[in-house]
């Protein structure tokens, strides 16, 4: 018995690493998807983001989304509890191991602390090149200590969609959609990069500076998924651990053919930022239902993901006048919203209602939107969200952190050694 309990707890913390690398996958995506001026500013606000998300988490996050039975079918949890390791969460093997669980509390906190870390993350590329600094990291302690934590609990935490019978293995909505539907709210308030759209309606596309970074990332995100939906089984069941490896990696893989073809026609060339975020489109989509898909499923799934990537991308781009600088609503947000419905679809649990799924998705995106045009909205009158039109021109990383990303001596006040010195 002890043996198995620290296999499983063992493979929990493993998975929190893999979802901590993805922290690494985000910064490396959003960084090569924006120019080369603003390098230093998606890296400091990556950085900030994980130690603000496993301190806020701490302090008030974990209690107000895992408050207890005594809250269940409620609406939220408890308000600035902090972190109580008697409570709430069972801190050592005897204990955990006494109500069944397969891991510890310590093991518990700090895997559901990644997600919730990754939540701010969605919004910072969706945001990038234009957003001030101090605002955003207000805004990411806010969305991170109290609107994830509020949803996540109507769920997981055994709140009104639990009882309801609504169903998100690993975060499709209560992760994804979250963050996406946040960062719709964000650009609505933020508005678009100088420049992007002009007055005859048209679109100028502003290129990242570097798609191998892009890629990387991406390749990052993939790996960490492993950990993401592999850990969310919360053992290290030989078959759940092993299924959900094969569904993530067919619906990955499904996601970024489909972006390739649909991309090919739309465009007429081979975009390889749109593969990109079909590979991503499908992992998000098939997170809600990775244990519950089958292979077929699997692949029906993130090739769906994948043909929704190019159209929403471009629907947000153009007809709406959105600028998503790394497509994070229509990756997060739409896709989280179909593989969400996706399991009332294709999941082999009967018990899962296309229905209830809907209820669920839309009212987790809905409050995720509000909470976070309130708080974008407040900052925006208290502080003002955005920087002006010159340190835009110039480059966040500049204007906002007086330095470089890329030094190759040319740049004011940067000095290059010589061989004479």
């Amino acid at each position: 018995m002890e043996a198995l309990f620290t296999v499983n707890n063992l493979w929990i913390l493993v998975a929190t690493c893999f979802v901590f690398i993805m922290h690494l996958g985000f910064a490396s995506l959003e960084a090569g998807f924006v120019q080369k001026k603003n390098v230093v500013n998606i890296l400091f606000k990556n950085s900030m983001i994980i130690c603000i998300g496993v301190l806020t988490y701490f302090v008030i996050g974990y209690n107000l989304m895992y408050p207890g039975e005594e809250y269940a079918g409620g609406f939220f949890g408890k308000f600035f509890v902090p972190l109580d390791w008697a409570g709430s969460a069972v801190a050592d093997y005897a204990a955990a191991a006494e109500e069944g669980s397969t891991y510890t509390g310590y093991s518990d906190f700090i895997f559901q602390a990644m997600f919730a870390a990754t939540c701010a993350t969605i919004v910072s590329g969706a945001v990038a090149e234009r957003i001030k600094l101090v605002p955003f990291l207000i805004f990411a302690t806010l969305f991170v200590g109290i609107s994830y934590p509020i949803t996540g609990m109507w769920h997981w935490g055994g709140g009104w969609l639990s009882e309801m019978g609504f169903y998100d293995f690993a975060g499709s909505t209560l992760v994804h959609a979250a963050g996406g539907f946040a960062a719709l709210a964000a650009i609505i308030l933020l508005g678009a990069r100088k420049g992007k759209y002009k007055k005859d309606g048209r679109v100028t596309a502003i290129p990242g500076h570097s798609m191998p970074l892009a890629a990387i990332g991406v390749f990052l995100l993939w790996f960490g998924w492993y950990g993401f939906n592999g850990g969310s089984v919360l053992s290290a069941d030989p078959n759940g651990v092993s299924l959900v490896f094969v569904t993530t990696s067919l619906a990955a893989a499904a996601g970024g053919v489909a972006a390739f073809f649909v991309g090919y026609i739309m465009f007429k060339t081979y975009d390889l930022s749109m593969v990109l975020n079909g590979i991503l489109g499908g992992l998000v989509g098939v997170t809600a239902g990775a244990d519950s898909f089958t292979g077929v499923g699997a692949i029906m799934v993130g090739g769906i993901a994948g043909i929704i990537i190019p159209l929403s991308i471009v629907f947000f781009d153009k007809t709406l006048k959105l600028d998503d600088p790394v497509g994070a609503t229509s990756v997060h947000g739409v896709c989280g919203i179909w593989g969400t419905l996706a399991v009332g679809i294709f999941s082999t649990n009967p018990e899962h209602s296309f229905i209830t799924q809907l209820i669920g998705t839309l009212s987790i995106g809905a409050f995720s939107f509000v909470a976070a045009f309130g708080i974008m909205g407040a900052l925006k009158v208290i502080m003002g969200i955005r920087v002006d039109a010159e340190e835009e021109v110039k480059g966040l990383d500049v204007g906002e952190h007086d330095m470089h990303a890329y030094t190759d001596g040319k740049e004011d006040g940067v000095f290059q050694l010589t061989s004479e010195g």
